[in-house]
Order: C-alpha cells, then sequence, then structure tokens
C-alpha cells in the first residue's frame, strides 16, 4: 500500500524544497519543518565558513550528533554542500519529510517536526531528493536551539551548560 501512495510536494516560493509521504503530513507539518533557500548569500557563507574553519580543526569530528535539553525550536544554517535531511514519524514510520538543503539554507524544526519525527542527514551514497540525486560532500551545519519555556536570564531555573 504504502509503495502505491502517490508523493506529494508542497512548493515553497515557487520552488519544492519540501517532500513528503502524503498530503495530510505536509499539511500538518507545513509550519513545524521549514526551509528558507538562500538565507546566506554565497559571501556570507564563505565568511561564517572561514570563521569557523579554526575553531572545527581544533576539535574532534562528530559523526552523530544528540539533541540537547532545549526549547521547542531548532534552527540550521546549512553550509557548503547539498544535503537532504529526512524526517521520519516514531511512531508511524510511513509518515515521513524530507528536506532539501542547499548551501547557505535555513532550516527551521518545531513543534511535531522536532518532538515527534526522527531526523537525520542522509549519507552520500541514500542522498536522493526523489528521483534526483544530491552529492554530498563535506559539510557544517550551524545550530541554534530555543530554551526551554521558562528559562533564560533573570529566571530561577537556569539552563543547563548544555543549551
Amino acid at each position: 500500500m504504502a509503495g502505491s501512495r502517490r508523493l506529494a510536494m508542497r512548493l515553497l516560493s515557487g520552488c519544492a524544497w519540501v517532500r513528503g509521504s502524503d498530503s495530510a503530513v505536509l499539511g500538518r507539518l507545513r509550519d513545524e519543518a521549514v526551509v528558507h533557500p538562500g538565507f546566506l548569500s554565497q559571501e556570507e557563507e564563505d565568511t561564517l565558513t572561514r570563521e569557523l574553519e579554526p575553531q572545527l580543526r581544533r576539535r574532534r569530528y562528530e559523526y552523530d550528533h544528540w539533541d540537547a535539553f532545549c526549547g521547542s525550536t531548532i534552527a540550521g544554517l546549512s553550509l557548503l554542500s547539498p544535503s537532504v535531511m529526512k524526517l521520519v514519524h516514531t511512531q508511524e514510520p510511513e509518515q515521513w519529510l524530507e528536506l532539501l538543503l542547499e548551501p547557505g539554507s535555513l532550516y527551521i524544526l518545531r513543534g511535531s517536526a522536532r518532538y515527534d519525527f526522527s531526523h537525520e542527514i542522509l549519507r552520500d551514497e541514500e542522498s536522493f531528493f526523489g528521483e534526483h540525486r544530491v552529492p554530498r560532500g563535506r559539510r557544517i551545519s550551524v545550530i541554534c536551539r530555543s530554551l526551554p519555556e521558562g528559562m533564560g536570564p533573570g529566571r530561577p531555573e537556569e539552563p543547563p551548560p548544555a543549551c
């Protein structure tokens, strides 16, 4: 049944940056999994990459990541290489989204897209957006996370250092 299900595509600003298992998933997550292509210009991306490189060279490469204790919104800047992020519902794996992340794009995950779906960047050999191959090279992702509700400067519940 899932194989015969027609893939739905949401057009954002005239371009398809998000695709999903069906129109219900796309509609439900329309404002919770968002891609803003071209958020950074090439010059801005180059400047940010030059500023990050010295710090990254001094640190161990992380193959995996874990989400720290934080609030309901994650925003990421995707740098250097195009990639495909896949979100899969943790209880109903036939429900999924794919986000096409071009260099300089900003993606935002919040609400159900953040809490009810796992997310991963597809490896180079799996990196397809629909039928289109998305060759993947080295990438840098700059992540910003919101603080948990009720936490922050001047609040009695100070956030843990991981935030």
